[in-house]
């Protein structure tokens, strides 16, 4: 799965994600945890982060930097995996 959403509301919470920190996510009546694995900055252009390992994951992309004013010119892309 890969969700996208903006530096400056939704995932302004990114700024401060760590290494094999969790994420939650609920869709009822299902939860559905993810543990980080890595997060890294791109380009626009470097779409092979949306790529699919073959494996249950969650990638969230967002602009970056963070307190950038205007169209930011890159993406922080975080990787996690599904914990069971």
């Amino acid at each position: 799965m890969v969700l996208a959403g903006h530096r400056d509301t939704f995932f302004r919470p990114l700024r401060e994600i760590q290494l094999n920190d969790r994420i939650r996510m609920i869709v009822p009546p299902h939860t559905y945890e993810y543990r980080v694995q890595s997060f890294r900055v791109v380009t626009p252009e470097e779409t092979s982060v949306l790529d699919s390992k073959g494996v249950e994951e969650l990638t969230l992309v967002t602009c970056y930097p963070f307190r950038f004013i205007g169209p930011a010119p890159k993406r922080f892309i975080v990787s996690a995996a599904r914990v069971n």
